[in-house]
């Protein structure tokens, strides 16, 4: 390639636009004229295409004026990359970056000084500085690419935690407001029914029994019983019950059988009980009953549903360590249970969790926090490996003076020519726009910040995830000290 026929003019014009760059701004006058007279003098419209996806990157871009995007195929018009005036793109001197990620287009009008790379070795020979500025530049530019491509990871993740989270929550947070509007019909039906029943003229012996016979039925549902029937011994009850009140003539009766049936009510003492006080006294108590048993159904539905709920955000306060210290003592069989209840969303799917813990596991003094993105990342990527389907095997023991966490999958195995690769920044083996290739990246670094290990082992059926941490952290500088030990201080 020859160099561009730049005018005398046109290299002046150059060399202009080149000192209003803090990177050319102090070079010399020779510099700068070499530089203009091997450089591009370029000028694009707003929705001009420089590059597509896999497209050769052959210039070094200096911006002077306008704004640059890039934006990724499988996810258009989001740029994952902007630049604007002022800024060094495209090629630079030793950088690994050959062809386009994604898309580069024009935003606004773009005035871009060009240089090929053909020149970049005589260019570090010629002028030394420059080149450990393009350098940094390349630096700066990795640093940025990669923070930005890290947010977008934790994005990811806390988007799928999210959606799952909001799943879980959702689930006993409708069944307790469908509970609540119930409750309302329920002690209707329970003032009717005492209405009725206190139009009975009943001996004070009858009205003690009718109230017996209701409190073994509600108490026996009241204090959750273990005495409930099996589905096939409570769908014959109820429907002995239901002929029984059919033959009462009794209205609607699967209303009051069905309730009366979950209650495991006694055949025998309801015959003894209309022996007592008659069929009609006897039709107006079991429809009290009945409403009364529904009640505390629904009571314990709410009950529950709360419990699932109040239970849900401790797992997630305890997951996030919130409102404690940052370096404690950290329990890593509970987080890895509570990392788990985050996830329960997409193991009901059909994945089910074999836990194996040394019941005498130590704690270790770590980051609690950041030590669960690692949970979370292995977690979330054996779950993607498996597809919805398998076994998620969670073991966690002591090893020496270390607790070693092992995740494993019974998903397909990573593929032997990724084996090597699966922890380097920015390799994913997922499809594209489902990974950013930085999940084990920052899982090793985590680990690594803790002085542990980690290692993975697979094959078909079997990816194993390694995870050592030390039980103690090096004192540092600032004297930090685990929770416990600052108790002890005080």
């Amino acid at each position: 390639m020859t160099s561009p026929s730049n005018t005398a003019a046109q290299i002046e014009s150059i060399v202009r636009d080149l000192k209003t760059n803090s990177n050319f701004a102090d070079l010399s006058q020779e510099d700068l004229t070499w530089l203009a007279e091997r450089m591009e003098d370029a000028h694009f419209a707003v929705g001009d295409v420089l590059g597509r996806k896999g497209d050769p990157i052959s210039h070094l871009n200096v911006i002077i004026e306008g704004e640059l995007q890039v934006d990724f195929p499988e996810e258009p018009g989001t740029p994952r990359f902007i630049a604007h005036q002022g800024q060094i793109t495209g090629a630079l001197p030793f950088s690994r970056l050959k062809n386009y990620m994604g898309t580069a287009r024009v935003a606004l009008p773009l005035h871009v000084l060009r240089l090929h790379m053909q020149y970049f070795p005589e260019l570090i020979q010629r002028i030394p500085v420059l080149g450990y500025r393009l350098v940094a530049v390349m630096s700066d530019r990795i640093r940025e690419t990669t923070r930005q491509e890290t947010q977008r990871d934790k994005l990811m993740a806390l988007g799928k935690l999210s959606a799952g989270l909001a799943h879980e929550l959702n689930n006993p947070a409708a069944a307790a407001q469908r509970a609540a509007k119930s409750l309302k019909e329920a002690m209707d039906n329970v003032r009717s029914a005492s209405l009725r029943l206190l139009q009975h003229p009943l001996t004070n012996e009858q009205r003690m029994a009718v109230f017996a016979f209701e409190r073994e039925v509600t108490d026996r549902v009241a204090e959750k019983s273990d005495s409930h029937l099996d589905p096939v011994a409570l769908s014959d009850l109820e429907a002995e019950l239901t002929e029984c009140l059919e033959a009462q003539k009794v209205e609607e009766p699967w209303k009051i059988a069905g309730p009366l049936a979950e209650a495991n009510a006694d055949l025998d003492k309801m015959e003894a009980l209309r022996v007592d006080v008659g069929d009609l006294v006897l039709i107006d108590a079991l429809r009290r009953v009945a409403a009364v048993v529904t009640i505390f159904r629904l009571i314990h539905e709410i009950d529950n549903s709360t419990k699932r709920i109040s239970e849900l955000v401790t797992a997630i306060k305890r997951y996030s360590y919130m409102d404690q210290a940052a370096l404690q003592e950290v329990d890593v069989r509970e987080d890895l249970d509570n990392t788990i209840k985050i996830f329960g969303h997409w193991l009901k799917k059909g994945i089910t969790v074999k836990r194996d813990y040394d019941p005498d596991l130590p704690k270790v003094c770590a980051y609690g926090s950041e030590l669960n993105q690692v949970w979370t990342n292995l977690i979330d990527n054996a779950i993607d490996a498996m597809n919805g389907q398998g076994e998620l095997r969670i073991r966690a023991v002591r090893a020496l003076d270390a607790v070693c966490v092992e995740i494993g999958d019974t998903g397909p195995g990573i593929p032997e020519d990724a084996k090597s690769r699966i922890f380097d920044p920015f390799f994913t083996t997922k499809p594209v726009g489902e990974g950013t290739g930085l999940g084990l990246d920052t899982a090793m670094r985590i680990v690594q910040k803790h002085h542990g290990t980690m290692e993975v082992k697979s094959k078909p059926g079997d990816t194993r995830f390694f995870v050592r941490i030390p039980l103690q952290q090096p004192r540092f500088h600032n004297n930090i000290q685990p929770q416990q030990e600052q108790e002890a201080a005080s």
